[in-house]
């Protein structure tokens, strides 16, 4: 019994030599995605003329690829001069847009049109508060070939033009260094023509005012000092008000990302107006000017009141719909710029 069990595992042994080890099979290696290309043709806007045509444009390049492409064989067009646009009556491309998000297809056409020289938002700001604040100063100190002869360099008796001249040149110093320290401007460029136009209405409304504030037949308000007490607290507080504000929304934007915060108050009591207004720095901002026209009594500072509160509504409009548009969680008790009314 012994010998045939030892001759059966002789046998198996034997057999279990003949047969082939088995080896793991090697991975296969994954082929590689095959990126497909995009041709890019640039057409003018205007006659209809072929600019260019860029191939072999990778799917993931953004407008501002393409516009920093269309650069270096046009140097004269730099990017913030360029518009691009898919159909020649629609909206410009935002320069984060990517090449295979939009509804085209391998070749794609884009329209191109020229915005004209342009200039930085921060350097707009700064010629905008620069000139009001010069212009007032100099009908302030009372130059010569403003008013008679006799009146030159010569200094106000009422106490009101110079807390006038005082608070003035504090909201535009305040404006500037706001533009250089605070601010993160999220437009990139606006054209040069549009700076006289801007600059022209601000300058000029400065003059306007300081033309009469010191003049040497000004007179103080009706209720005297009560009436110059209450219109600068009133303009202080909204100052503080406003500056509080445009903090909040620096800190609500991250530097170098564009994506959207919903703002809301921080544990400064003066961002607490955000619960009820979206665009608390144009309610500050019209505050302010109304502080200021209470404390003066001036007619030409009233006017500039009317029509900045005007033109800050426009804009708040604007800013509360996006908000809406934007967000679906957007607090629904908000106004625009005025609590409960508008």
């Amino acid at each position: 019994m012994d010998l045939l069990a030892l001759e059966a595992k002789n046998a198996n042994v034997a057999e279990a030599e003949k047969k082939p080890t088995s080896r793991p099979k090697p991975k296969q290696l994954k082929k590689p995605k095959r990126i497909v290309y995009f041709e890019v043709e640039i057409v003018d806007l205007k006659t209809r003329e072929k600019l260019l045509l860029l191939d072999k444009v990778e799917p993931t390049a953004t407008v501002l690829d393409i516009k920093a492409l269309f650069h270096k064989s046009y140097p004269k067009w730099y990017q913030a001069r360029q518009s691009l646009r898919l159909d020649p009556k629609g909206k410009s491309l935002k320069d984060e847009e990517i090449l295979q998000t939009l509804p085209v297809g391998t070749t794609a056409s884009f329209y191109f049109s020229d915005l004209g020289a342009q200039l930085t938002w921060g350097t707009v700001f700064l010629a905008e508060c620069a000139g009001p604040l010069i212009l007032y100063l100099m009908f302030y100190f009372r130059l010569p070939f403003i008013y008679s002869p006799k009146y030159d360099f010569t200094s106000s008796k009422q106490w009101v033009v110079h807390l006038a001249c005082m608070c003035h040149s504090f909201h535009y110093i305040k404006r500037i260094l706001e533009t250089l320290f605070v601010h993160r401007i999220s437009h990139g460029t606006m054209p040069l023509r549009n700076i006289f136009k801007n600059c022209g209405y601000y300058w000029c409304s400065a003059a306007w005012m300081a033309y009469y504030i010191n003049h040497p037949l000004y007179t103080p308000p009706i209720y005297g000092q009560q009436q110059v007490n209450a219109g600068l607290y009133i303009f202080l507080f909204c100052q503080i008000g406003n500056f509080s504000i445009h903090v909040a929304l620096r800190n609500l934007k991250q530097p170098g990302l564009k994506f959207k915060k919903i703002p809301y108050p921080t544990k400064n009591p003066f961002t607490w107006i955000f619960w009820l207004v979206s665009c608390p720095n144009y309610t500050y901002e019209v505050g302010s000017w109304i502080g200021f026209t209470l404390m003066t009594q001036c007619v030409p500072v009233a006017f500039f009141t009317i029509v900045a509160f005007i033109q800050m509504t426009v804009w708040a409009k604007g800013k509360h719909r996006s908000y809406l548009k934007e967000f679906r969680d957007y607090p629904t008790l908000r106004s625009s710029i005025l609590p409960f009314v508008l």
